[in-house]
Order: structure tokens, then C-alpha cells, then sequence
């Protein structure tokens, strides 16, 4: 089993106006964003860095001057091949002045910029491909309906998140815990992307057994993975995304019927006639000796013996047992008995 840190990341890296407290809220940010965004084809040598307004801009020759945010002024640095650092050290003139001598003009394949509200978020070639945030949060959308956000973390940190540059989702269904080799476990999944190119779009499934406060996903089984970069026939990563959460979603309703089948199962399967048949059923599993007693009395009040009635109350009587450590190993203890009635 894997320990999972990604949205733990992301809990210390978010700003809280990038923090979102519902799927819905974050759905219809990234949706506006997207209506709000209009993408430019440009030629290089229409491409010009400006000193406007005591700032660095970009102007593009019969469309306007934009403004620019962290990201996209990165990449003007990048795509001019000079040291970001080195330029933010010079006045706005002088740095102006060293991009607009430095920024590739040459050449004839055009320039794709996205322009959102005004400003200019994102500067690519003709190589990169576009995939909206929206569109991946829709696939969630259509087929995690029984999936919500964690519970909120430490500083408030909500698991859903989007700002200028990439966004992140993470939602669980904790009402579909199941047990898998005598262990509870429960799905979830974490979905990314970004817009701008500041990150791959990727999707990661698992089952998990305990969240902590600063949202890493502890004891994780059946983790899969997918991730793909932003060049052509991108889109496949939608129906990628689409897939993974099927096939997720599809084994946790099989192992819930699995589990519904053998709870039946456990109601109906006798483990004795009188106590004494019962605890020797049980015997050899771990299980306290003073909670196997109290169990039997309480099926002896019941008028039955079965696996199901054992399992019941003993798992009532560890949720006494203040030390978490010892209380998780008495129920993994206890949920073994189940195969007594396979």
C-alpha cells in the first residue's frame, strides 16, 4: 500500500482565493474562465514587448497591448532566452528594451496566445495543444455523482482548487467503504490540468483508508495513474480520464455487492448452536478473550449464533479501545471472521 501526497501538496501551495468549496464552485470558475478566454494566432514579428505604464506589456501589432501575469511573463522570458531574475533586477524600460531586442521575430509559424479578461495568460507555438479546465471537470462531473470533497484540512484547504495557472480536484465517496483482506477501504481520485501549460492533464484513482488533516491519503491500494502533456490529440486524455472513472467507479459497485452478498451471507451462517461451539469458531483469530465473552452473551440475548451477530458486536465493543492503534488492529481482527461464512 502507497501513502498519496498529491493534494497534500497542493493544500500548502494554494492561496485561499484558489481554495473553492464546492465541485459545483470550482466547475463554474473554471467554466467562466473559459468564456471569458479568446485565443490569438500571431505572427512572431507582431509580437513586441512594451513599456506601458511603469510595467512590462506585450503589444500586438492591430490588436492592443496586454498586461501580463507570472506565468505568461515567464514564458516571454523563456521563448527571449533570457534569466527571468535577471530581468525583473532592471527598469521596466531597460527590461522592456532587452525582451523586445531578444524575442524571436523571425520565422513563419505564428505565435498562440490566450488573452482572458484582458490579460495574457499564456504564450505557446503552434506544437502545444489546448485543453480547457472545464472540459476535464465535466467528465467528473457526468460520472462522479456519488463522489464530494474531503473533509476540509488544515488552514481551511478545501481539495479543490484552480487559479490562473492549473487546477486540481479531489473528491472521495465515503459512503462506499468496503472491506478488501479483512481492511476497510473506500474510492477517491485526484484530476488535474492546466490550461496554460504550466502542468500535464492527469487523472490518479485509488482506494484509501484515512485522510489527515493535511490531506494525505494514507494506506492506498489499487492506485492508478495517468498523465499526458499538452501536444497534439490531447483530447484522448478526456476520454482517458472518462475510462479510468468508469473502471473505478465499476469496481467499487461490484465489490459493494460483493460485500452486500457476504454481509447476507455472515446473517445466515450459524457459527454454533450454544456459546461455548461459538467462541471455539472464533478462537485463533486475536480477538480479546473478554470481548469474545461479552459477544457471546449478547448473541445468547439474541436467540443466535452467527458470523454476522460475532462481528457486529465485537466491532462495537473495540470502538471502546482508546488507543487508535490497537482499536484498528482488533477490527481487522474481527472483519476476518467473515470468512467463516464463505
Amino acid at each position: 500500500m502507497a501513502n498519496l501526497v498529491r493534494a497534500s501538496k497542493q493544500l500548502y501551495m494554494r492561496q485561499p482565493d484558489e481554495r473553492f468549496k464546492s465541485f459545483e464552485a470550482l466547475r463554474n470558475y473554471c467554466s467562466d474562465k473559459k468564456e471569458q478566454s479568446e485565443v490569438k494566432w500571431i505572427p512572431p514579428a507582431n509580437v513586441l514587448p512594451v513599456s506601458n505604464s511603469g510595467e512590462i506589456k506585450t503589444k500586438l501589432l492591430g490588436e492592443g497591448i496586454y498586461s501580463m501575469n507570472d506565468w505568461s511573463f515567464s514564458q516571454l522570458c523563456s521563448m527571449a532566452d533570457v534569466n527571468k531574475e535577471t530581468v525583473n533586477r532592471l527598469s521596466v524600460d531597460t527590461a522592456a528594451q532587452v525582451l523586445y531586442e531578444t524575442f524571436p521575430s523571425a520565422g513563419l509559424k505564428p505565435f498562440q496566445l490566450m488573452i482572458t479578461s484582458g490579460k495574457l495568460r499564456s504564450i505557446h507555438g503552434v506544437s502545444y495543444t489546448r485543453l480547457f479546465d472545464v472540459d476535464v471537470l465535466d467528465v467528473a462531473m457526468d460520472l462522479a455523482l456519488d463522489f464530494s470533497p474531503p473533509p476540509i484540512g488544515m488552514n481551511g484547504a478545501t481539495g479543490l482548487y484552480a487559479g490562473e495557472q492549473d487546477m486540481f480536484a479531489f473528491l472521495i465517496d465515503d459512503k462506499s467503504w468496503v472491506e478488501i483482506n479483512g481492511e476497510n477501504f473506500a474510492p477517491g481520485f485526484f484530476i488535474w490540468n492546466s490550461e496554460v501549460g504550466r502542468r500535464t492533464v492527469g487523472i490518479e484513482t485509488f482506494w484509501y483508508q484515512r485522510i489527515c488533516a493535511n490531506h494525505i491519503v494514507w494506506d492506498a491500494r489499487d492506485v492508478a495513474t495517468y498523465s499526458r502533456k499538452h501536444t497534439s490529440n490531447v483530447a484522448v486524455a478526456v476520454d482517458e480520464i472518462r475510462s479510468m472513472l468508469r473502471n473505478l467507479i465499476q469496481m467499487r459497485d461490484d465489490r459493494k455487492d460483493a460485500f452486500a452478498k457476504s454481509i447476507r451471507t455472515a446473517m445466515s451462517t450459524k457459527l454454533g448452536d450454544d456459546a461455548e461451539e461459538a467462541t471455539k469458531a472464533v478462537s485463533g483469530y486475536g480477538i480479546r478473550m473478554g470481548f469474545v465473552k461479552q459477544a457471546m452473551d449478547v448473541m445468547k440475548a439474541q436467540g443466535e449464533f452467527t458470523v454476522f451477530g460475532a462481528v457486529d458486536a465485537l466491532t462495537r465493543m473495540s470502538g471502546t479501545i482508546p488507543n487508535a492503534g490497537e482499536r484498528a488492529e482488533q477490527d481487522q481482527r474481527i472483519g476476518r471472521l467473515l470468512s467463516l461464512a464463505c
